[in-house]
């Protein structure tokens, strides 16, 4: 049975959260797992640019994420791991693609507009004005509009047929497949159309804010996957719960208990209702200690493993020169095949 290329990519923008880890990187395990696919995954280095990040944070980064996949169960013998800026080829076929595209289009992005307007208040975001938007666009990051283009050279350049996202990404892979039809229209049959694969994941959000998305920036209410297990402890016996003491599933009247039954499911692979049960009748304290101790452990060989890893960073750099170079080969034959259709190429 023919095994399509699945592809996805994690940003070198700091430690992974437990959110990351449930919403891709587990999930990039299970897929690689399952034999189905010839699996891809990248460091995407050059999205992280658009963060702005210092050189030398970054070139940590890189390292440390790349630890992260290896330490999590990704295998350089059944995936490709490789370092998005090396692929060559990959800023030749932006370009093509971005002469295909109508700059309208990437100011329509969510995406794009949630990410210009980050920094401000929520308050002050409810009520900008369009010509305040307008202002804000014309300051910010071009790479923040341009993404979209780069997200489609990412995955078509290796002939992606299946990409796992979540449903924030669905826009972003339409695109892709819009710029993979108005190629194939205009030069002739070159790109498969990608499929996403829709990720169920757990939305994990702050222990300190449940009614906030878990965030780097905010250590605090952050459960890294790399903390030590006596951070973890420390973190959920912190945790913002709600009033009462039933261990009760209610994401609206009982936001904080319901964040936390939602990572203990998600970690232990049991439903929500079978976790209510068994901690039926015991309080929150009972209920924190036992997702400490499911999280320490869930995690404890990952952490041995990412240390070892650091202590030895050219295993994992080793890996990611191997994974570039095979990555790289299948570019530079499909930009190949690019330029001569539209032209470039003189025989």
């Amino acid at each position: 049975m023919k095994k399509y290329i699945l592809i996805s990519g994690i940003q070198p923008t700091g430690r992974l959260h437990i959110g990351n880890y449930l919403g891709a990187l587990k999930n990039f395990v299970d897929l690689q797992n399952s034999g189905k696919y010839q699996c891809y995954f990248f460091i995407a280095d050059m999205h992280a640019l658009t963060e702005n990040p210092e050189a030398k944070n970054l070139s940590a980064n890189i390292i440390s994420l790349v630890a992260d996949f290896l330490a999590a169960g990704l295998s350089p013998k059944k995936s490709t791991i490789f370092q998005q800026s090396r692929i060559e080829p990959l800023q030749e076929l932006k370009w093509i693609f971005s002469t295909l595209t109508p700059v309208s289009e990437l100011m329509r992005m969510t995406t794009f507009k949630e990410k210009v307007l980050q920094p401000l208040k929520p308050s002050v975001r409810e009520k900008i004005t369009k010509e305040r938007f307008e202002e804000i666009v014309e300051e910010s990051n071009f790479g923040l509009a341009e993404y979209p283009v780069l997200m489609a050279a990412d995955i078509l350049i290796y002939d992606g047929k299946f990409v796992p996202v979540g449903d924030d990404q669905l826009q972003h892979l339409e695109f892709a497949r819009t710029l993979a039809r108005k190629f194939n229209n205009r030069f002739g049959k070159t790109f498969i159309e990608p499929q996403p694969i829709l990720t169920k994941t757990a939305r994990v959000m702050s222990l300190a804010d449940p009614r906030k998305k878990m965030s780097k920036s905010e250590p605090a209410g952050c459960l890294f996957i790399d903390d030590s297990a006596e951070k973890i402890r420390k973190k959920i016996s912190r945790a913002t719960t709600d009033s009462g003491s039933e261990i009760k599933y209610d994401p609206e009247k009982k936001a904080g208990i319901s964040n936390l039954l939602g990572i203990y499911s998600a970690l232990s692979g049991k439903s929500i209702e079978k976790i209510e049960r068994e901690f039926k009748g015991k309080g929150y304290a009972e209920f924190k200690s036992g997702l400490a101790n499911l999280v320490a452990n869930y995690f404890s060989n990952f952490r041995k493993s990412k240390k070892s890893l650091l202590a030895k960073p050219h295993t994992p750099l080793a890996a990611l020169k191997a994974g570039s170079a095979k990555a790289n080969k299948i570019a530079n034959k499909k930009i190949a095949e690019v330029k001569k259709k539209i032209g470039i190429v003189i025989q």
